[in-house]
């Protein structure tokens, strides 16, 4: 009978409303929460086969829709360890469980224990970079493991790489062969002498001595000494262990540049430390006085940590009080191709669905993914002013949809009685 199709076409419409006010009341709960995203309701038809002279109504369905893809402003703020993304994809976090999601929101601050944790409880994940440059698993989150900052310990970094660029000058006097720095002799004579301080393995200073000296035309000798075996009083020759290591320059003498055949770097073995390798291919021979033009070397002495950094391509560096910046972690990004269509869960996390397609793991700003910007918060996508007109408008639905139940409640009451 049409009228029962009318109440039942009433309840439709006042369940369809009810959905679509919640979801109103969800957004304006959550229009202060970083990271969220605004929900809507959908409303679709539903027809039911009729037959000829007689129309049988049917109803309306809703879907609650989360618009995922829609970028939130951002908001700036004075804690690093704050995330916003300007751009697509989702950082990777883990519950106790260890049970990976993703989200926007990025108010992280370090537990107890060091692990960045945001506002609902989920750590960050990201690469451990003391392992290696990270490798991502297009699909899956292998190797990943929570972002930690608890740096407590004094850290020494020994040497390992070095640049040292200078003019030598074109004029200089050739030495004997018996007399050049190599021989480690008393009567070593040499162009020019600068000093270089490096760090072993434990931190601790190491001077290095580093004699420029012309054998021939367009032709010098380098050679490197430690300078605790300096001489005593004279701080030069002899030394009393032989040369870290020697080599020669050769330039061009049309441009005063080294030839393509000439020594571009020079190994040598940091006495209580690490393999160090000089970066020598900036020298050139010039008609000028002898002038250090880069003088660089890697490693630090004992020092604590002093802050922490995040790049915009998610490498989160440890800075010590020395200076010295250490690539720790690098924070990944994760994308569907359906963002719209990921399950939304408590605390503002998702998960795949089979509509929103497979997690696609990679890095800022690479393969469509957005920029990770340090010291900022994606606000909630909802606008207060949109939500108070879909609440009058949901209101005043409800109501005529309850007019049309009770329309066809009085008319089946009318209907009934005739039988009286």
């Amino acid at each position: 009978m049409s009228l029962y199709g009318v109440m039942r076409t009433g309840v439709s419409g006042m369940n369809a409303q009810s959905n679509r006010l919640a979801t109103v009341a969800d957004n304006i709960a959550n229009s202060s929460t970083n990271g969220y995203k605004r929900a809507s309701t959908e409303f679709a038809s539903m027809l039911i086969n009729t037959v000829s002279g007689e129309y049988t109504s049917g109803g309306v369905n809703t879907r609650v829709r989360y618009n995922v893809g829609e970028q939130g402003n951002l908001s700036y703020t004075s804690s690093v360890t704050d995330l916003g993304i300007a751009g697509n994809g989702f950082m990777i976090v883990t519950d106790g469980n260890g049970t990976p999601f993703l989200t926007r929101a990025g108010s992280f601050v370090p537990d107890g224990n060091g692990n960045l944790v945001n506002a609902a409880g989920f750590y960050l994940m990201g690469y451990d970079l003391s392992n290696g440059a990270p490798a991502p698993v297009a699909g899956g989150i292998n190797g990943l493991s929570l972002v930690n900052l608890k740096q407590t310990a004094l850290k020494a970094t020994p040497s390992t790489a070095g640049v040292f660029s200078a003019n030598l000058p074109a004029s200089a006097a050739i030495v004997a062969a018996a007399n050049l720095p190599s021989a480690n002799a008393a009567t070593a004579t040499y162009t020019a002498k600068s000093s270089l301080v490096t760090y072993d393995n434990l931190g601790k200073e190491v001077t290095l001595d580093v004699y420029y000296t012309k054998t021939a035309d367009n032709t010098w000798e380098v050679a490197v000494y430690n300078k605790a075996d300096a001489a005593a009083g004279t701080n030069s020759f002899p030394y009393s262990s032989a040369a870290l290591s020697t080599g020669t320059l050769d330039f061009d003498p049309a441009t005063g540049a080294l030839t393509p055949a000439s020594l571009k770097s020079l190994t040598l073995a940091v006495p209580g430390g690490a393999t160090l390798t000089l970066d020598m291919k900036g020298m050139v021979q010039l008609a000028a006085d002898y002038k250090v033009l880069d003088a660089t070397v890697n490693g630090n002495a004992p020092s604590s940590v002093d802050r922490i950094e995040i790049d915009n391509d998610g490498t989160l560096y440890t800075v010590y009080e020395s200076g010295a910046r250490v690539a720790t972690f690098k924070i990944p990004l994760a994308d569907v191709p359906s963002p719209d269509n990921l399950t939304a869960l408590p605390g503002n996390v998702f998960m795949p669905s089979t509509e929103s397609g497979a997690v696609q793991v990679g890095f800022s700003t690479a393969g469509g993914l957005g920029t990770i910007v340090s010291g900022a918060l994606e606000s909630s996508t909802v606008d207060l002013a949109s939500e108070l007109t879909s609440m009058i408008e949901s209101q005043r639905g409800y109501t005529a949809n309850s007019k049309v139940f009770q329309t066809g409640s009085e008319l089946l009451d009318v209907l009934v009685n005739l039988k009286r």
